[in-house]
């Protein structure tokens, strides 16, 4: 039975306020939706990235005062694909992207047209994959249309009659989804992308009807999540690559094209969007061929890359707790980082962090990209180290978006990462580690080599676009025509008589030569330093010093 309230138009306030229900619900449930996943960390866990998906989309539609749905429901597909996370939240985009197409120009819907505009929601997710696979939020979406539209031709429809038929629709499809997949028939769990939807639908019907608690049939839809089968599925040979997701802004993209293209390099391809703006989602073994393939059509925000491999394997060994590299740790702290660069990247797994944030000098990771690695470590508490100055200030605002104990250590560059990382000890506790990596982090010099992007003058040089610059902790200090030079003048100005060791991290533009001649170089002019070679593959920089 529905409640009383019996609205039976849609404008824009109360689809916004339609939305706040779903996002409340949704935060309130996330973690059950997450103890759902069966698949080997595609993307992360679903109930935390369609949470996210959702709080973009919330974001952007919440200063709003617009009377018309059309403008609301634009404002939250703009806003879900902006924040779009995983294959779940990729799709679920695509709902909102589809239900705003549905509903453009209207200022209220009937009950009839808000039914019409959940099917082409769910049509447009459908479009969107170029392999629908049935038993998945997309069945959910299409079987939630469906019973929203039989509801809606009833002689006394209304609103929150036609919301309560596409919450049972969606609850009835997540309960069949076992039936539709054999990997959830396995793991003895329903889909969790469906259960997120219909979490989603349900709360959309809890701030319509204004009423506690949810008729009972929804009330029983949450199903008891028992715990994923990921240990139970082999890594298939070549291992399951990396999950690759970012943001193409431009003009007049073709977004079949990128399609084709993307396709060719990975699988689990999702490339959807506006001709001004695309989400690309793919798992690959060459994240940086796509992201280089990618930066050809326009400038890439919100880049995220998980080595879904070593995710995998630490699945596979951390059934009851026990993390990668043996027990868990007596402190109880973990460790997430921000980096870009293959080589970086299997540098800071190998010393033993939890979580890559992917990003850095020109491809700033959201504070939500940062929260999900957080969420995602096996623990209450967590050390994050930004590795970049522009970094710092989003990192900062983690600590207030989860429950878990944060701290951010304030790492300008990666060799500070390197060194805060090294310090840390598994037995010590927090705040012994903290000082400790603290003070290692600030005792690393680091030197930069890139290429001036346009002509300058600072820290009294005179800089021309194109110039070889190098830069001393963040601060422009030299700029000429070769790496060597440049690096040898650095090392100079530090004093290297004060100094042991120099960690050079070759980045992907730096050639064979060039390598070898700078490390000749170095080694020449100042034989008292030590010189270790590391493969960062970072971009942007040619090569990064670490000066110890």
């Amino acid at each position: 039975m529905v409640a009383a309230t019996k609205a039976t138009g849609v404008d824009g306030q109360l689809f916004k306020r339609a939305l706040l229900g779903s996002l409340s619900w949704l935060a309130a449930n996330h973690e059950e939706v997450n103890r759902l996943n069966v698949f080997p960390v595609p993307d992360g866990d679903t109930g935390t990235n369609m949470l996210l998906t959702l709080q973009s989309a919330v974001e952007d539609v919440k200063e709003s005062n617009a009377a018309e749905v059309s403008k609301i429901a634009k404002l939250a597909s703009h806003g879900s694909l902006m924040g779009a996370r995983g294959n779940s939240g990729v799709i679920l985009s695509q709902i909102f992207r589809g239900f705003a197409r549905a509903v453009e120009g209207k200022s209220s819907l009937t009950p009839a047209e808000l039914a019409a505009a959940f099917e082409e929601a769910a049509n447009a997710a459908y479009r969107a994959v170029n392999k629908p696979t049935e038993g998945t939020i997309l069945t959910v979406a299409r079987e939630a249309g469906r019973a929203a539209s039989a509801a809606a031709s009833s002689p006394d429809a209304n609103v929150p009659r036609v919301i309560a038929a596409a919450a049972a629709g969606a609850r009835a499809a997540v309960l069949k989804t076992p039936g539709q997949l054999q990997i959830l028939r396995d793991a003895g769990v329903v889909d969790a992308g469906g259960f997120g939807l219909q979490l989603i639908l349900e709360g959309m019907l809890k701030s319509v009807e204004e009423t506690e608690p949810l008729p009972a049939t929804l009330a029983e839809a949450k199903p008891h999540a028992t715990p994923a089968s990921q240990v139970s599925l082999a890594l298939p040979e070549g291992g399951w690559g990396y999950c690759t997701e970012f943001l193409i802004e431009g003009n007049n993209l073709d977004i079949e094209l990128i399609r084709n293209q993307i396709e060719a390099l990975g699988n689990s391809v999702m490339v959807v969007g506006e001709p001004e703006l695309v989400k690309v989602h793919v798992h690959t073994d060459d994240p940086t061929r796509v992201i280089n393939l990618a930066g050809g059509y326009g400038k890439l925000m919100k880049l995220n890359v998980g080595d879904m491999s070593t995710q995998h394997r630490r699945i596979l060994e951390t059934e009851g707790g026990v993390t990668a590299g043996g027990p868990p740790r007596p402190n109880g702290v973990g460790l997430a980082v921000v980096v870009a660069g293959r080589g970086l990247v299997h540098i800071f797994r190998g010393l033993g962090v939890d979580a890559i944030i992917e990003g850095g000098q020109t491809m700033n990771p959201s504070t939500q990209d940062m929260l999900t690695a957080i969420e995602s470590v096996p623990y209450e508490e967590v050390v994050l180290l930004p590795n970049n100055s522009n970094v710092i200030p989003a990192a900062k605002q983690v600590v207030g978006l989860t429950k878990k104990k944060v701290h951010v250590i304030d790492t300008h560059s990666v060799p500070q990462g390197v060194s805060a990382v090294v310090a840390f000890r598994s037995e010590r506790p927090a705040e012994e580690n903290l000082r400790a990596m603290k003070a290692e982090a600030e005792r690393v010099q680091t030197i930069e080599v890139t290429h001036a992007v346009r002509d300058t003058r600072s820290n009294g040089l005179k800089v021309k676009k194109g110039d070889v610059i190098g830069l001393i902790n963040d601060r422009l200090e030299f700029a000429g025509s070769d790496y060597a030079e440049v690096v040898n003048k650095a090392l100079g100005k530090l004093g290297p008589d004060s100094y042991e060791l120099v960690t050079v991290y070759r980045g992907e533009q730096a050639s064979d030569d060039e390598m070898k001649r700078l490390e000749s170089e170095i080694r020449s002019s100042y034989p008292g330093l030590e010189v270790e070679v590391q493969q960062g593959g970072q971009q942007h920089y040619p090569f990064i010093l670490s000066v110890e």
